[in-house]
């Protein structure tokens, strides 16, 4: 049995080579897997499950075929793709997980989540997320026309990236307290989450355990995938050629 894990994949109109790498991903790599987990931003960007354009429902259907083979797939949502809803769900099959998610892999409880909350320095961001995720607001938002939404998600992109380049790279990553907190809370010695870009197996010691954090990276120059079998885990690049 290979269970899979990918996070940050970006997918957009405008980056063709990795939306085929994630294609291929699915129909060959995949295959012999029985459980995939997205963790969180699939999508460059969702506005709402019923603003999908022809790129989107190309990713979905690939998605559908892939779970009706008999593969299982768990979807945590990321900072770019929150909206993913019910929607999402019924048209590919996949199972919507919660924003920290523990399951049991060859005996081992694993906590999933996609990163974001990890990140504790960068206060801007933290008061942005608490924004987006107001159930109020988020009603709201999904009243607009998906052209209009579309449009707000734009502008808010461009928003994002001009406060992200006066940020040092400390701020955007992980603070270490939030992490010991979560493996604390959940009690468990495993965290795969994505978020950061920074792929790596990092270890510490934590009240007199050795615990280890998996991250995935981002699929921008080349895809990042965590293979875990019976021979244990194993962090790949696939390249996007």
């Amino acid at each position: 049995m290979t269970v899979l894990f990918v996070s940050d994949l970006h997918l957009d109109a405008t980056r063709p080579a990795a939306t085929e790498c994630f294609l291929r991903f699915l129909a060959v790599d995949a295959r012999n897997a029985s459980t995939l987990y997205i963790l969180g931003d699939l999508f460059e960007v969702w506005t709402g499950d019923d603003a999908a354009g022809t790129h989107e429902v190309r990713i979905l259907d690939a998605l559908r075929q892939y779970i009706r083979a008999g593969h299982r797939c768990g979807f945590l949502r990321g900072n770019r793709d929150f909206l993913v809803g019910a929607g999402f769900a019924a048209r590919t099959g996949a199972t919507l997980l919660p924003d920290e998610t523990l399951i049991d892999v060859y005996g081992e409880q694993v906590l999933l989540l996609h990163g974001d909350t990890l990140c504790t320095d960068d206060h801007s961001y933290q008061r942005y997320r608490r924004l987006v995720h107001n159930r109020a607001l988020r009603a709201l938002y999904l009243a607009l026309s998906p052209q209009i939404r579309n449009r707000i998600a734009a502008y808010a992109r461009r928003r994002s990236a001009a406060a992200n380049a006066s940020k040092s790279a400390e701020i955007m990553d992980v603070n270490p307290a939030a992490v010991a907190d979560a493996f604390r809370r959940h009690g468990v010695e495993l965290m795969v989450h994505g978020h950061t870009h920074r792929p790596a197996t990092h270890t510490l010691e934590l009240d007199g355990k050795t615990a280890r954090r998996v991250v995935l990276g981002a699929w921008y120059e080349q895809g990042s995938v965590l293979y875990w079998t019976e021979s244990g885990l194993e962090l790949r690049q696939i390249s996007f050629a």
